[in-house]
């Protein structure tokens, strides 16, 4: 009886430890919480300054800092969100891609890297080698870029497209000025020359090719007599003469069969 009765105070005794030890633990964890806010409300600086690297062409830097103020306001050096800040810069025109990251004490540090322009798009636009389109408006695009043009959405497959044909005809000692795909699915190119090329809707691969290898024979004799080149024929292919230009009887014979799309 008396052991039982020993035993039942100890129960009791630990059953009141537990709720004591408990409320010490949650004490103990709120100290801790509130040491770490003090702390980190001290080390939580305002920004002061902002660093911008990288090499300027068309990017202004004070467009930057103050895209990156406007994108921090109210915020400490620990609670910036940086993600936030280089969207910001992100969106500016001409920058590719921009990295953001903290210097103690109180500083952003901001490195931007730009667009390169690859060619021209629909006129004022721009696009880069990948064929992103980075300005659908420009009024100063740099020189001697060549223009593209195509719906909404093609421009990544128009410049493909261009980067391929250019690289067949550059060691031939020419260069595509212009390519454009109209509404219709049609492509026309246009050579350093003045000679267009008209490709049409089907068979772009294949028609090329027969351009490469058999009219561009003609085209380095007789640049100089010629208007256009039109490869949707079948069998062949048909030379636009400019006024004047004596024909070339063998070149019109290879227009042979029905034009296609």
């Amino acid at each position: 009886m008396i052991k039982r009765k020993r035993r039942d105070s100890r129960r009791t005794t630990e059953k009141g430890a537990r709720p004591r030890r408990l409320i010490r633990r949650v004490l103990g964890g709120v100290g801790l919480c509130a040491v770490l806010a003090i702390v980190l409300w001290g080390l939580n600086r305002p920004i002061r300054a902002v660093t911008v690297s990288g090499e300027f062409h068309h990017v202004a830097p004070l467009a930057v800092e103050r895209a990156v103020a406007s994108a921090s306001a109210g915020s400490g050096i620990l609670t910036v969100n940086l993600a936030a800040v280089r969207a910001a810069v992100d969106a500016l025109p001409w920058v590719a891609h921009a990295s953001v990251r903290r210097l103690w004490p109180h500083t952003l540090a901001v490195r931007v890297h730009e667009q390169t322009a690859f060619a021209r798009w629909d006129g004022d636009g721009l696009v880069n080698r990948a064929g992103d389109l980075f300005l659908v408006h420009t009024a100063a695009a740099p020189p001697g870029l060549p223009s593209l043009s195509g719906p909404d959405g093609t421009a990544a497959e128009v410049t493909r497209r261009y980067l391929r044909m250019s690289g067949e005809l550059a060691p031939e000692g020419f260069a595509i000025t212009s390519l454009a795909l109209s509404a219709r699915g049609t492509w026309e190119f246009t050579l350093d020359n003045g000679i267009a090329v008209r490709l049409g809707r089907s068979q772009f691969d294949s028609r090329f090719e027969k351009f490469v290898n058999v009219a561009l024979v003609i085209v380095k004799r007789r640049a100089g007599d010629i208007s256009y080149i039109d490869m949707r024929y079948m069998n062949g292919f048909a030379i636009g003469w400019r006024t004047n230009a004596p024909q070339d009887n063998s070149s019109a014979r290879r227009a042979g069969g029905g034009r296609d799309a």
